[in-house]
């Protein structure tokens, strides 16, 4: 399967967006616990994809559907799954982190840790 469609923000977009605040903006992270104790960005909700069982049926009660939504994860496929999935549950305004938290700490965030 392909996420080619899927809208895509550079890190250094991200960064502009979150800086401004006067866009209102869900973050969702849906990398492992064990990931988000290496490396996180505060501003996310964390949604593991290993969890997804525990906040799938909710997702329309915790997030606005029409809101710009934007995931991460480590590198962006498991976040361009996870957009694919919230398109098709009725999210207007996707879009995936291209090259996820692993470019954020080498672009945008040095302090953020790599691994």
């Amino acid at each position: 399967m392909t996420y080619s469609s899927i809208p895509e923000i550079s890190v250094t977009e991200l960064a502009q967006l979150m800086a401004e605040k006067e866009t209102q903006l869900q973050l969702i992270d849906v990398r492992e616990p064990g990931e988000i104790a290496i490396a996180s960005i505060p501003e996310f909700t964390v949604l593991s994809l290993s969890q997804f069982a525990e906040w799938g049926e909710t997702i329309n009660t915790h997030f606005n559907p029409e809101t710009e939504t934007i995931v991460l994860c480590h590198y962006g496929m498991r976040s361009a799954q996870m957009c694919q999935w919230l398109i098709n549950q009725g999210f207007s305004n996707v879009k995936n982190v291209s090259g996820g938290i692993n470019a954020y700490s080498m672009m945008v965030d040095s302090s953020i840790p790599q691994y």
